[in-house]
């Protein structure tokens, strides 16, 4: 399933030339964002640790859209060092830096007995670590032209606390709590800070692993809206909460899933 660019998504002229920086960019919800920023005319950098995956996603782009402005680095988001230096790299390559979207996360499931102390720091050092540091290293930037939205993705696995789970979760709520708590400190210059909690999103990854029929039918079952939720459904609200249209929301967590909760 490959999500292409949307040509009836709505079009935000304060995007226009605005630089996008997005972790775990190559696949899933990340690309879909990729694809719906270049959409609206914006540079974007992107970051993943998947090479292959990155070079197809921007050969499709650069293939469909003349003057793609498209920035892309290897990037082991658990390296906060790493990290922060492509933001940096990528803001003086493009000119600037906009809107910053914490993307990147593994949803990988795991027994609650067999969970080591390895294995729940690493999850954090995915799951969540990265979009503090990825925002700390965005406000310096932000902060010389008194503006900018930064995007955390969390889930509304955090609200609803499914088994198997547990560290993701945990991950995913501290997102929103960091989320608030960002929105304060860096409101003094104009800079937002948001969440989005997607519901259940028909990735590749996800109906290759763990989206059956069957676990499909449940979820459907308990959603108002009884239709899959796409990549692109999640990138257009990323656009709005990225553009100017959104300027005096901050500080919120909202859920696009289907009304699941």
């Amino acid at each position: 399933m490959t999500d292409s660019i949307d040509k009836n998504a709505t079009q935000y002229s304060s995007l226009i030339g605005k630089v996008v920086f997005i972790t775990g960019g190559a696949t899933g919800i990340g690309a879909a964002m990729v694809k719906a920023f270049v959409g609206q005319k914006a540079k974007v950098a992107f970051i993943d640790i998947d090479e292959q995956a990155s070079a197809t996603l921007i050969t499709g782009i650069e293939s469909k859209n003349d003057g793609a402005q498209l920035w892309y680095r290897k990037v082991d988001v658990t390296d906060p060092k790493t990290l922060q230096l492509a933001i940096l790299e990528a803001s003086k390559a493009l000119g600037s830096l906009d809107v910053l979207v914490n993307n990147v996360g593994n949803d990988a499931r795991q027994d609650v007995e067999n969970i080591s102390a390895y294995d729940w720091h690493k999850c954090m050092q995915v799951n969540l670590d990265p979009a503090f540091f990825a925002s700390q290293a965005a406000f310096k930037i932000m902060r010389e032209h008194a503006s900018g939205s930064i995007i955390n993705f969390s889930s509304i696995n955090a609200l609803i606390g499914p088994q198997q789970m547990t560290g993701y979760v945990t991950a995913k709520a501290g997102l929103m709590g960091m989320t608030k708590s960002l929105s304060r400190d860096f409101g003094g210059d104009n800079i937002r800070v948001n969440a989005i909690l997607p519901g259940w999103v028909a990735t590749d990854r996800q109906l290759a692993s763990w989206l059956t029929e069957e676990e499909e039918q449940k979820w459907t079952d308990a959603m108002a809206l009884k239709k899959r939720i796409k990549p692109h459904d999640v990138a257009n609200l990323a656009l709005f909460l990225a553009s100017d249209n959104s300027s005096m929301i901050t500080g919120q967590a909202i859920n696009i899933d289907g009304g699941r909760t």
